[in-house]
């Protein structure tokens, strides 16, 4: 496989995806708006309620928190994973990039990071601007700033990149099914629902999401569905079914 093939597919879509505003919106709008949401609502929190109480109040919440960049990992790839195979195939320009001497291999690659950078992108710019204004939020109750710390360095830099190339893998096989862009999206925003479920367990005391280690183990997990999600991508992502089957 030539990853300099690769890397030209993937710039194709990145001019593409810069005259798309809603892509652009989509994938850089949420990380903005989550890394000031949810320190303005801890600061709501803190000027309703001031006091020491607090104190383990946000020792519980906070590490549950940089759990939503896990649930915002695994849904932002959608729309760009959707669109550049699905939207490609709506506007009969995959059919062309197939024909030339280009591997599938190298045009699963190409697409896939074209739908993996600019969302870990994204998400990895909010998260660092979230743990910023989180210690000036909190660092009145506190008396220390809380991030970085190891918990938020293991969801930022491996859970949450792990989370995306999920997200990659599963909406490369959900656009193999449908022909609309619309339900791609919707079928492929179907991946947060694990992390959601793993978010109440962890607000419900089920699981310790400030714990690394729990962090660790769920990293392991994720580290082999995206062994499985590749190996069912690569099976599906085939020239000749999509040029006789994709429509």
């Amino acid at each position: 496989m030539r990853l300099s093939q690769a890397w030209i597919i993937t710039s194709k879509d990145f001019s593409t995806f810069r005259k798309k505003s809603n892509i652009l919106y989509a994938t850089f709008g949420a990380p903005i708006l989550l890394a000031i949401f949810l320190p303005a609502v801890i600061a709501f929190v803190e000027h309703r309620h001031t006091g020491s109480a607090l104190r383990p109040v946000f020792d519980h919440i906070l590490p549950v928190f940089t759990f939503f960049w896990i649930i915002l990992a695994g849904a932002s790839p959608a729309t760009i994973a959707s669109y550049t195979i699905v939207g490609e195939k709506i506007e009969r320009s995959l059919e062309s990039l197939l024909a030339t001497p280009t591997t599938d291999s190298e045009i699963l690659v190409g697409k896939g990071l074209a739908a993996f950078l600019p969302p870990l992108g994204a998400i990895l710019a909010g998260a660092i601007i979230f743990m910023g204004l989180m210690d000036v939020v909190t660092r009145g109750i506190l008396g220390h700033n809380i991030f970085p710390n190891g918990n938020a360095l293991v969801v930022v830099f491996v859970l949450v990149p792990l989370a995306v190339l999920m997200s990659v893998e599963w909406n490369v096989i959900v656009s193999s099914r449908v022909s609309d862009v619309r339900i791609a999206q919707q079928i492929g925003m179907l991946l947060v629902l694990p992390f959601i479920g793993l978010y109440a367990s962890g607000e419900l005391g089920l699981i310790a999401l400030g714990v690394v280690r729990n962090l660790l183990i769920i990293a392991g997990i994720l580290v082999v569905v995206d062994a499985v999600l590749l190996v069912l991508a690569r099976a599906t992502f085939k020239r000749e079914r999509i040029l006789t089957k994709w429509r």
